[in-house]
């Protein structure tokens, strides 16, 4: 497998303005500035599982889209108990069908419910895990294949790093994989 192929095929994707596999040094400021992520909205913590995987894959890729980028096939941040309770999570547009409606949540703005009814042990925090990547796979020559988001000053570090325009109408995520 050409490493160009898997970069070729996120190209090609709807809202994909760039694609590029970052190298060692970005991974490494980047894994120190998730690690200093530690705490979220109402000094809830937060652990990026999924950048946590993505280290541990032989290549990652990074992608800036715009909104006409497909939606993720998964929640990208769900409210974790300590004891792994289900609290929270991330709601889309097309998703909002399953939770209308119903009185056994609270809504928190319009893209993410939390279940108040559910009991924890140990306090709570935010993960952001990995998500499917179904573009790339097994075909195309990619194995143990997630998609994640970074942190918002991950995003910042990536641009800087690249000289790329800081614009809020464009994020990044983060493809990583292995190679078959």
């Amino acid at each position: 497998m050409g490493d160009d192929l898997p970069v070729e095929i996120i190209k090609g994707l709807r809202g994909v303005l760039n694609a590029f596999y970052l190298d060692k040094n970005i991974l490494s400021i980047l894994k120190d500035e998730e690690a200093s992520v530690v705490k979220a909205t109402m000094d809830v913590g937060v652990t990026n599982e999924g950048f946590n995987e993505a280290l541990l894959r032989e290549k990652v890729i990074c992608v800036v889209k715009d909104t006409r980028f497909r939606p993720p096939p998964a929640p990208t941040v769900i409210l974790r108990g300590n004891d792994g309770a289900l609290l929270g999570e991330e709601v889309f547009p097309h998703t909002m069908h399953l939770y209308e409606g119903r009185e056994d949540l609270i809504w928190m703005g319009d893209g993410f419910v939390v279940f108040p009814h559910i009991e924890v042990k140990g306090g709570e925090k935010f993960v952001m895990p990995p998500i499917a990547f179904p573009e790339l796979n097994e075909g195309n020559g990619c194995t143990d294949v997630i998609s994640c988001s970074p942190a918002p000053t991950s995003d910042l570090k990536i641009k800087n790093y690249y000289g790329l325009k800081d614009d809020p109408r464009l994020a990044t995520i983060l493809v990583a994989f292995n190679k078959r």
